[in-house]
């Protein structure tokens, strides 16, 4: 037997009064006088051992009573004594986390998965008593506490996340509230199904009792939108959208499903996707491999400005990811305008982009300037695509014409000896250069001046020579660190090179999303509920329906809802924000209860299969039983025999005063 609550016993020591007062006791006469006092004296003598036996007895009833609510206060606990008198469980503190993740949306068997996890976890609830403290904790870490009441309500009221949520953190959170109420059997009670991508790694929880409740059946077949983007993210106004489905496909076979494409309510290509298979047949399982389809669309839409798009393929079980989200923004080709100073290679790049309809030499449109192309000693204005001069005692005008241009970088020493370049080719939207055999050397600059900014700058660096800024974008301007010739650098002479340039004018220069992020593309990704850091310039969220929020503060909490939300500053939109469900989530393959049961680590880990089996594991048959009750039980009638003693000895002696006044 152990003891919640110690320091109550020192009550106990109360039972000493009785005792102390039955062994000081002096026996105090009444003076009556009256001749025939000779029979009380009489009376006294022959009831004496009686006497003696009803105060040791009086005596023994009143220790009783204070031992046992001593005891009563200290919060006995006991296991074997417990289960013999039938007491319920000791004060438990449960935490029960309730996997509602997007995954548990799907239908299976004719309802979501969720509902059957709600039950379940309903059953523990149910089974607390009034003295248990329990928690319930959602795989988005929400927590609530509260009666069992309470807890049932929030379990019937929980729905799907729209994203994976972090179960592992959830867990965690529901070990640090259980261990923290100081209670002798401290529960974590988890409810979830056993999602192979939610349960990666092992969760320490502590000295607390695990219990899980996983389904005993795999997970079923589904297919999803597991990626969407439009390539490049400015289209001017010709791009790319492209997708990966997944699905599953029969061995030798595939299988195939359609899909759409929307660019705000209206259809920009419809089609059939085939799900090819990429891994072997599970035999065991008697399931097709997984297998995935990809889907690529060109196009150049009459849109204009920031426009929201999605893929949507056929819905099946699990609703929440067969549509995925994009945005692009789309504007006329740019202008630009190449000065003779930035040599013959600058030239022959837009003038391959012009053929290609990526960029006009023309005049700008309304309220636009033609992007510049040009050595830093010729700049005269902004948006501008700058390289060094090719004359080294031309850097000192440079410099004066960064100033007076406001870009907030200057040309340092010149630095010679070949240097391999990093980032040009992971930067470009066609991917890797195309080129062959000597083309896979890596780019070098074999002449570079040093990139010194002025104060502490919002800039993005495109690429490094060695541990050195090579390129840098900034609001309105990018900035090369070599003059562009094969005397400097190799990159006019690769493949990459064409590709980058309209890269740097379509996604750095043009458009008027170019200020957030530090001149990016000004498309932001996040999954439900991501904390994201804020643009500079960003001041409001539009949602999907039309409805704008002020922005404030250093971060963004993304929306709980999948979809396009734009950044706006003056009413404007500027870039936008993509909400799309974690691609894992998609994965329905289940762990086996026995693998599941190894993710975690704790005083004791039990996994069940069977929702009833779990709701009593939660409780723990074996645990310790408060015998509190059963001492106060004691206590009330040590109490009750003590005061009908007493009453029935005052009541005789009544009687026998009465008798020896009649006689006398």
């Amino acid at each position: 037997m152990g003891f919640l609550a110690p320091i109550f016993l020192a009550l106990g020591l109360g039972a000493a009064v009785p005792l102390l007062i039955h062994l000081l006791r002096r026996r105090t006469g009444v003076r009556i006088d009256f001749p025939a006092a000779r029979y009380l004296a009489r009376a006294e003598q022959e009831h004496s051992r009686r006497l003696k036996l009803r105060n040791l007895l009086l005596m023994m009833l009143r220790v009783l009573a204070v031992a046992c609510i001593a005891l009563a206060a200290a919060q006995p606990v006991s296991r074997t004594l417990g289960l013999l008198m039938g007491a319920g469980h000791a004060p438990a503190a449960i935490g029960i986390v309730l996997d509602n993740s997007l995954s548990t949306s799907v239908i299976d068997g004719g309802r979501p998965v969720l509902d059957a996890l709600k039950r379940i976890a309903a059953g523990a609830a149910r089974g607390a008593a009034p003295g248990d403290r329990v928690w319930l904790v959602t795989a988005d870490g929400r927590t609530q506490g509260g009666t069992a009441g309470a807890l049932e309500s929030a379990i019937a009221h929980a729905e799907p996340l729209s994203g994976a949520g972090d179960m592992q953190h959830a867990a965690t959170i529901a070990a640090g509230l259980v261990r923290s109420a100081g209670v002798a059997d401290p529960v974590v009670a988890i409810v979830t199904d056993a999602q192979a991508t939610a349960w990666t790694g092992t969760t320490d929880l502590g000295n607390v009792r695990v219990v899980v409740y996983a389904p005993s059946v795999p997970g079923p077949a589904n297919r999803a939108v597991v990626a969407a983007a439009a390539h490049p993210a400015r289209w001017t106004p010709r791009g790319e959208v492209t997708a990966t489905v997944q699905g599953t496909a029969s061995p030798g076979g595939s299988d195939s499903t359609t899909y759409r494409i929307a660019l705000g309510v209206r259809t920009l290509a419809r089609g059939t996707v085939a799900v090819t298979p990429i891994g072997e047949q599970d035999a065991t399982a008697g399931r097709a491999a997984s297998g995935v389809g990809a889907i690529s669309v060109h196009a150049a839409p009459a849109e204009r400005g920031w426009v929201g798009g999605s893929v949507e393929i056929e819905a099946d079980e699990l609703r929440g990811d067969d549509a995925r989200y994009f945005a692009m923004w789309i504007g006329e080709p740019p202008a630009v305008a190449v000065d003779s100073s930035a040599g013959p290679f600058m030239r022959s790049a837009v003038d391959a982009l012009v053929a290609n309809d990526r960029a006009t030499t023309g005049a700008p449109g309304a309220g636009a300037r033609a992007i510049a192309i040009v050595a830093a000693d010729h700049l005269t204005t902004l948006p501008a695509l700058i390289i060094p001069p090719t004359d080294p005692v031309r850097i000192g005008a440079a410099n004066r014409a960064l100033e007076r241009a406001g870009v907030p970088w200057r040309f340092g020493a010149a630095q010679r000896g070949e240097v391999a370049i990093d980032g040009i080719e992971a930067r470009s939207p066609s991917g890797p250069a195309a080129d062959t055999g000597a083309a896979a050397a890596p780019i070098t600059a074999a002449l570079e001046y040093a990139m010194v900014a002025q104060g502490s700058v919002p800039a993005d660096t495109l690429a490094r020579s060695a541990t050195r800024p090579w390129v840098v974008a900034g609001p309105g301007y990018v900035l090369v660190a070599s003059p562009v010739n094969p005397a400097s650098t190799s990159l006019p002479l690769r493949a990459v090179f064409v590709p980058w340039i309209g890269d740097l004018i379509g996604q750095r220069l043009v458009g008027t999303g170019a200020a957030l992020s530090g001149g990016g593309s000004g498309v932001l990704d996040a999954s439900p509920g991501m904390t994201l850091r804020r643009p500079a310039g960003a001041e409001e969220l539009e949602a999907p329906d039309g409805s704008a929020r002020v922005l404030s503060g250093a971060t963004i909490d993304a929306p709980a809802r999948p979809g396009v939300y734009f950044l706006r500053r003056g009413g404007t939109r500027v870039g936008a924000l993509v909400v799309n469900p974690e691609p894992r989530e998609s994965d329905l393959s289940r762990l086996a209860v026995h693998t599941l049961a190894t993710r975690f680590r704790g005083r004791s880990v039990l996994a069940e299969t069977d929702g009833e089996q779990w709701a009593r594991a939660v409780f723990d048959a074996h645990a310790a039983r408060p015998l509190a009750r059963i001492f106060l039980v004691v206590a009330l009638v040590a109490l009750l025999a003590e005061s009908l003693l007493t009453r029935r000895a005052v009541v005789r002696a009544s009687g026998g005063m009465a008798a020896a006044r009649r006689a006398a």
